[in-house]
């Protein structure tokens, strides 16, 4: 199993920029395929972005591209998602993701099997 924790939200002003990280426990954290999602009140838990085991594959969901980025760093067990121009839209609890099966990105909340408590991400206008 593995245990994973968010961190980095924060309440920022529209146009500004995050860095969310996520830490996984255990040793296998090469062999995950990470994702980031989004949940706002009152809705449910959308998308945002996926990264492969190796790194080398990564999907963005079109409302985000071109302002988040999603990267990992195997040696340190970690996952990101560095947010910039930020719109008050984007407001919501970010959850990273994580499946111990597959080398490529999975889109889907049911592709995953372990999930971060979220981290609170609040864009004032």
């Amino acid at each position: 199993q593995v245990q994973l924790v968010e961190s980095g939200g924060g309440l920022v002003q529209t146009g500004g920029s995050l860095r969310l990280s996520c830490v996984a426990s255990g040793r296998t954290f090469s062999r995950y395929a990470m994702g980031w999602f989004r949940q706002a009140p009152g809705k449910g838990r959308e998308f945002v972005s996926a990264i492969s085991p190796s790194g080398g594959n990564i999907y963005v969901a079109d409302s985000v591209k071109g302002r988040f980025t999603v990267s990992r760093d195997n040696a340190k067990n970690t996952v990101y998602l560095q947010m910039k121009s930020l719109k008050p839209e984007d407001t919501a609890v970010y959850y990273c993701a994580g499946r111990d099966r597959g080398t490529y990105y999975y889109i889907d909340v049911s592709d995953y099997n372990y999930w971060g408590q979220g981290t609170q991400v609040t864009v004032s206008s």
